[in-house]
Order: structure tokens, then C-alpha cells, then sequence
């Protein structure tokens, strides 16, 4: 069983060599561990300062090309390694390397599939900018409800993933990857896990992903939008859909008893007319929309089929 310990870094070389070391490297069930650094174009000497420190695998991606493409590099990389497992972990030391013990016990017990650190629970972040602590709950509260599971923690970096999950996760995404992952993996039925862990933010760090909250809200926004459309197209544009037919007939209903009441006068309600009528299109126009997103879904899941076949032929050990 071999574990490979991701570590995305970006202007990181003043904390990266502690983490390291800090990894454990003898693990209960895992009998390898290597740490792999993904260096996302830094400006200082984070490659040479990883290498110095004990990573096994250093690789850069040239220029910086965002947390979302240095992910897809690391899980390339680590499937490449032979990884049974792999856990990414920041490279600036907020996370304590001995939690990986826990992420990665559900996993070796075949308990699930992916396990993401929960800041969360009752162990609360420490330092965590309040702003940040209330989009995070409130985006994961949205998400979980509409996906019909507990999310607990949707943007933590934080996270273990067994081998299948590598190879079947679809990663579009170039701005961040920690919430489409979450909502790709529930759409094929992975088992998730979130496990409490101890984080402590720095204080005066600025975020190498967020540059203001309201590109944060936007980005991810725009994300979470996509992401759970592809994964849930009739919930997406069906549940809209029937909402607004519904309530044309509703206003229907309203019309023609007022029609009825009233001598079968048509012209002082004729606005119950057009604002039921312009709702009951609509409504229609989205359940078809929902249909033809399945479709796409359909055939999206073949397209992603083969994928996983080609990818566990490529990488295969």
C-alpha cells in the first residue's frame, strides 16, 4: 500500500521544508510513504527548498496556473507514482501532518472512498477571518441540502482519496477544485467521510487563492452553479420548473374564480392572465431543459466511462 502525500505550493519556501519534515513517514496499513510537491510557478525557491527538505517527487508547473490545474497535475502525478492513496495537505504548515493518521484510517478500513478534514465541527478553526467561517458554512449548508447529504466541510484542501476515486474524479476546473470535487464524487456515488481536525490560521496571511471576497464569491459561485447542474440536471431545472407551473395554475385558478364571480368580465383581470401565462412557459421551458440536461448527462457519464478505462489502463501498476 503506498501513500503519497501531496503538497501544492505557491511562494511557500519559508514554510514548506517544517511540513515536510513534520510528515510521518511510517504509517499503520501503508507500507510507503512518499511526499510529492507540486510547485504552482513560485517566485522564490520553493522547488530547491522542497528538494532540500525530503520530498520524493518535486514538480513544477512552469508559470502559475491557479489551485485548480496544480490539483489535476498532483492527482496525474500521483497516479503516475503508483499512489494507493494520496492526501493533499497546504504547504504553509495550517494543518497538522499527524491528522493525516486520521484521514487516512476510513479509507484503509474500506469505510469510504474520499475523507475531508472538517475545520468545522467541534474542533472550530482558530484565527479563521469570520467572513470566511460564515461563506463556508453557509455554501456547504446549500450544497448538502440540495445534494441531500451533510457536507460539513466543502472547501477544505484538506483530504485523503483512495485510487478509484483518482481515477474517476472529473476536474474541470482552473480557479479551485475543493467544491466541484465534492459535489463530481456524490454524483458518482463515492463514499465521503469528513473527520474533525485542529487548523490554525496565520495571522496577516493573505489567501494565495482568494484575492478579494467578492472574486470569492463570484468564482465559486459560478462553480457550484455548474458543477451541480451537471451533476443534478433535473433537480437543477426540473424542481424551478414545476415551482412555476405550479404556481401559474395557482394564479389560473385565482383568475377564473374571479372570472366567475364577476359577471365573466375578462378585462379587469387580464393581468392574472399574462403573469400566469408568462410563468407556465417558462415553467415548461425549463422542464424541457431539464430533460435535455439529462440527456447530456447521459451521455457525459459514457464519455467519462471511457475515460476512467483509458486513465486505469495508463496508469496502471
Amino acid at each position: 500500500m503506498r501513500l503519497i502525500v501531496n503538497l501544492p505550493a505557491f511562494n511557500e519556501e519559508e514554510k514548506i521544508a517544517s511540513t515536510i519534515k513534520r510528515i510521518p513517514r511510517q504509517l499503520e496499513g501503508i507500507d510507503e510513504v512518499f511526499v510529492q510537491v507540486i510547485d504552482d510557478g513560485s517566485k522564490d525557491k520553493t522547488f530547491e527548498v522542497a528538494r532540500e527538505a525530503g520530498a520524493d517527487f518535486v514538480y513544477s508547473n512552469g508559470i502559475n496556473r491557479g489551485i485548480g490545474k496544480t490539483f489535476r497535475h498532483a492527482v496525474e502525478r500521483a497516479l503516475e507514482n503508483g499512489a494507493d492513496v494520496m492526501v493533499n495537505i497546504d504547504a504553509d504548515g495550517q494543518f497538522d501532518p499527524e491528522d493525516i493518521r486520521k484521514i487516512i484510517a476510513p479509507i484503509l478500513a474500506n469505510q469510504a472512498d474520499m475523507v475531508s478534514a472538517d475545520r468545522f465541527d467541534h474542533l472550530k478553526a482558530k484565527n479563521i477571518p469570520l467572513l470566511k467561517d460564515i461563506l463556508n458554512r453557509m455554501a456547504a449548508r446549500i450544497i448538502g441540502n440540495f445534494m441531500n447529504v451533510n457536507i460539513k466541510d466543502l472547501t477544505c484542501g484538506f483530504r485523503a482519496y483512495n485510487r478509484e476515486t483518482l481515477l474517476r474524479l472529473n476536474l474541470p476546473g482552473d480557479y479551485t477544485y475543493t467544491q466541484e470535487v465534492i459535489i463530481d464524487a456524490l454524483g458518482k456515488n463515492l463514499k465521503i467521510m469528513w473527520i474533525p481536525v485542529e487548523v490554525t490560521y496565520f495571522a496577516g496571511r493573505k489567501s494565495r487563492v482568494v484575492k478579494s471576497v467578492m472574486s470569492y464569491i463570484n468564482n465559486s459561485s459560478r462553480i457550484i452553479l455548474k458543477a451541480v447542474r451537471d451533476v443534478r440536471p433535473m433537480k437543477f431545472f426540473g424542481i424551478p420548473g414545476l415551482t412555476l407551473i405550479t404556481l401559474s395554475m395557482i394564479i389560473f385558478a385565482i383568475f377564473l374564480f374571479q372570472y366567475l364571480s364577476h359577471d365573466f368580465k375578462i378585462t379587469p383581470y387580464l393581468n392574472y392572465i399574462i403573469f400566469g401565462s408568462g410563468m407556465f412557459i417558462i415553467g415548461i421551458q425549463l422542464l424541457i431543459f431539464s430533460f435535455i440536461a439529462d440527456m447530456i448527462k447521459s451521455n457525459r457519464k459514457l464519455t467519462e466511462d471511457l475515460m476512467y478505462i483509458f486513465k486505469k489502463e495508463k496508469y496502471k501498476k
